[in-house]
């Protein structure tokens, strides 16, 4: 994956990115002053508690990514990069940020949830370096492993990806265009109920992510009449993150006879999927979520996972965003983008930042974490659609509300998006997850 990082930079370049670096949040010229430490939402003190806006610094917009290049979750970092650079591309064809381009670095790898010391290291890189944003990471998991790091430090992460409720208001200063788990689980639940299940049974892998959407779904089929079979909160049957074998977690979820089985699980699921279908499991009656409703064409037999569903947060882009994505990644990484979860959300992540600085009229991460709510429409602005209008009524003094292409609304207290999509998919003959609605849930 470095060739395709290089690659997006050579195209950043060619747009003009090469840079002032941003001062450091302690630096004058954009340094932040510090407050009494505050809590936040999870009754935890905020980690960048000390942060609040000082004099807004007008250097250089400088943007750092911590995505999974490796690992399980690595097949989400195409359409991130080519959701990021898009934005980045279409924001300096505009004029760039504050009459400047964007500076892309550094580039760095979120790893995985079962090696968080390729994140610690990632996050520490970035945390040194004059980025005042951050994209990333798409795993819950790794971004409770760094997060600290990262806003501690004044600089405004933005996680496209992050779904997990733990993160509902972990910082002031981190933000997701993704919604959180209580928007997926309930769609998910409600998908099930509608398909008429009434014993469900998970397997599911212990980490923030696992278990925090088994809980939303397993509230949602309970309050239905439902019943959790097997992997249900407080039995102790979740399993490890980067397990190989599931032979004992199948035959025991088999055992209690549920009519759908829900898989919450990263790379695991091509160990899993297997086993349920070596032990005579019906696999049209199972349910996946976003993190393992994937492209498995190259990995099972055709028509192993057909009937399947599973569920995505975010709205199914547009045809023209679309091959606007793919276009932007055949220039940049000279390969096909197949996969399109979470780009949408990357891009917007991007634009939402830039106009935030145009707003404050600063690019240090004080000023942008100041105006990030303002400009997703908590104001009641103007809307408008892509950062050239939003700039030019910025500029003509108007607020804004940015609608962006993930179909989110505005962030609420929380940080997390008011409101959002969520993708209802089903697997085909070839094990290829295809598109068939959206379902729009809230989060107040």
């Amino acid at each position: 994956m470095v060739h395709r990082n290089k690659a997006l930079v050579a195209v950043i370049a060619l747009a003009g990115a090469a840079s002032l670096a941003l001062a450091g949040c302690s630096s004058s010229g954009g340094g932040a002053s510090t407050s009494a430490p505050t809590a936040t939402s999870t009754g935890s003190a905020d980690p960048a508690a000390a942060c609040t806006p000082g004099t807004p610094s007008t250097g250089a917009f400088t943007l750092a990514t911590i995505l999974p290049q490796t690992g399980s979750l690595a097949y989400l970092n195409p359409p991130a990069e080519a959701g990021y650079g898009l934005a980045v591309e279409d924001i300096d064809a505009a004029g760039g940020v504050l009459g400047q381009p964007i500076k892309v670095a550094p580039i760095t790898d979120s790893g995985a949830s079962s090696d968080l010391s390729v994140s610690t290291a990632s996050a520490a890189q970035i945390a040194s370096s004059d980025a005042q944003v951050v994209l990333g990471a798409e795993s819950s998991s790794v971004t409770l492993n760094f997060v600290d790091t990262i806003v501690s430090k004044c600089k405004v992460q933005i996680s496209p990806a992050n779904t997990a409720t733990k993160l509902s208001g972990y910082s002031s200063y981190y933000f997701r265009t993704a919604p959180p788990d209580t928007v997926q689980g309930s769609a998910l639940g409600n998908l099930m109920v509608g398909d008429g299940v009434q014993k469900v049974a998970f397997i599911v892998f212990n980490d923030a992510y696992g278990t925090g959407l088994r809980d939303v779904v397993e509230d949602t089929v309970t309050k239905a009449g439902g019943e959790i079979v097997y992997g249900a909160k407080g039995k102790g049957q979740e399993f490890a993150p980067g397990q190989k074998t599931f032979s004992s977690e199948v035959s025991a979820a088999l055992a209690a006879k549920p009519d759908a089985i829900v898989i919450l699980a990263f790379d695991e699921t091509k160990q899993i999927v297997p086993e349920l279908k070596a032990q005579g499991w019906d696999l049209s009656k199972t349910y996946l979520v976003d993190g393992n409703t994937a492209d498995y064409s190259k990995d099972f037999e055709a028509g192993t996972l057909t009937g399947a569903q599973g569920t995505i947060p975010g709205a199914q882009p547009d045809p023209e965003f679309k091959q606007r994505l793919v276009d932007f990644y055949k220039k940049s990484a000279n390969a096909d983008l197949k996969d399109f979860s979470y780009a949408p959300e990357s891009y917007d992540a991007i634009v939402l930042a830039a106009l935030a600085a145009e707003k404050g009229k600063g690019t240090d991460g004080p000023t942008i974490q100041a105006n990030l709510a303002s400009v997703s429409g908590t104001s009641n602005g103007e809307k408008c659609s892509d950062f050239a209008a939003c700039l030019a009524l910025l500029k003509s003094g108007k607020d804004i509300s940015y609608t962006g292409k993930a179909g989110i609304g505005p962030f609420n207290s929380e940080n997390d998006p008011s409101s959002a999509y969520i993708g209802i998919y089903k697997f085909d003959e070839t094990n290829v997850p295809v598109f068939q609605k959206s379902i729009q849930g809230s989060t107040n």
